[in-house]
């Protein structure tokens, strides 16, 4: 029966775990003082509890822990350490250059034992994709369920593109999905809980690890997961890059990015459900069309940033209040 398929098992156990311990965070990170207080660069107005990451974090580091070979042990180990750095992050308040240096520290190691066989040439431009999507996942999750609904789509789109593979890889995804499914049920807007960096960190190392290892193992191109993650990454990209040539302090908090102007605009609810009908409607047959025809994969990955670069010049994302058009 369907019901036993090892997908769905998967699907409901963590689905059902991260419901679970959303609610033991929920009760418990107010008395550990573990929530998030309003300020001027804040997109909440109410404090709210976080550490809900922990939902699905958990089952999601069993199953890695579980895989079935050296590649999945080394993730584990990873993306463990980086929930662990988010969790004392979240709860202590590390300096930027700490954090920095231990992500640089984690996912250097985890580049070179995890994918041994590449050459230092690509090395060094992996450990800097992986160490910038961690961080820009952490920069990206600023309004209600929207770091949940990118790592949702991810999944669902690598499972829905590659549907007659069924390696470890893609398999994967059945854990993360039903881990995030559990935690939008709490944070879905109004957000009753917070991920925090426990959450951020460890999904930004998944999504960038299973992003190169499909691609590795000719399960899916990389331009395809590119293309499911793309407005995160240019965003973030986009937003960095404006503040660096406008000379702002690029490394302090703000609240300029295209999904932060937008939230400011329409509001959480509409933001998060505008972005999921974008990536459902536009994002997902151009990452389909990137499988399809991969000569014009370039093209591809063009394409899918081009809305969301023409309404980030348009609403200002990363200039100053003062300077926005």
């Amino acid at each position: 029966m369907v019901l036993y398929e090892p997908h769905v098992v998967a699907l409901f156990s963590a689905w059902l775990a991260a419901l679970v311990l959303g609610g033991v965070v929920l009760w418990l990170s107010p008395k550990i003082r573990a929530v998030a207080v309003p300020n001027e660069r804040s997109s909440h107005v109410t404090p709210t509890p976080t550490l809900g990451g922990l939902s699905f974090v958990v089952p999601g580091l069993i199953w890695l822990a579980l895989g079935p070979d050296a590649y999945a042990v080394h993730l584990a180990w990873a993306a463990g350490a980086l929930a662990v750095l988010g969790l004392v992050d979240d709860l202590l308040d590390l300096s930027a250059w700490l954090r920095l240096a231990a992500q640089a520290t984690c996912v250097t190691w985890f580049v070179l034992t995890a994918w041994p066989d590449l050459s230092v040439w690509l090395h060094i431009p992996l450990i800097v994709g992986v160490l910038w999507f961690i961080n820009l996942c952490n920069f990206m999750d600023g309004i209600d369920g929207i770091l949940g609904i990118q790592a949702l789509f991810f999944c669902l789109g690598v499972v829905l593109l590659s549907s007659s593979v069924m390696s470890w890889s893609v398999q994967s995804m059945w854990i993360l999905i039903g881990g995030t499914l559990g935690f939008l049920s709490y944070n879905w807007p109004p957000a009753k809980i917070f991920m925090g960096d426990v959450g951020s960190l460890f999904l930004g190392v998944v999504m960038a690890a299973f992003a190169v290892q499909l691609a590795l193992e000719g399960v899916l191109p990389l331009a395809a997961s590119v293309v499911l993650l793309s407005v995160f990454w240019f965003d973030a990209t986009y937003t960095l890059c404006v503040r660096i040539l406008t000379k702002q302090r690029f490394v302090a908090a703000h609240r300029s990015h295209l999904y932060q102007r937008v939230a400011q605009n329409k509001g959480h609810l509409w933001t998060t459900t505008a972005f999921l009908a974008f990536a459902v409607g536009y994002l997902l047959p151009l990452a389909w069309l990137s499988v399809r025809y991969p000569q014009m994969q370039i093209v591809i990955v063009g394409a899918s940033v081009l809305p969301v670069a023409v309404l980030a010049w348009r609403m200002g994302a990363g200039l100053e209040r003062g300077l926005e058009r």
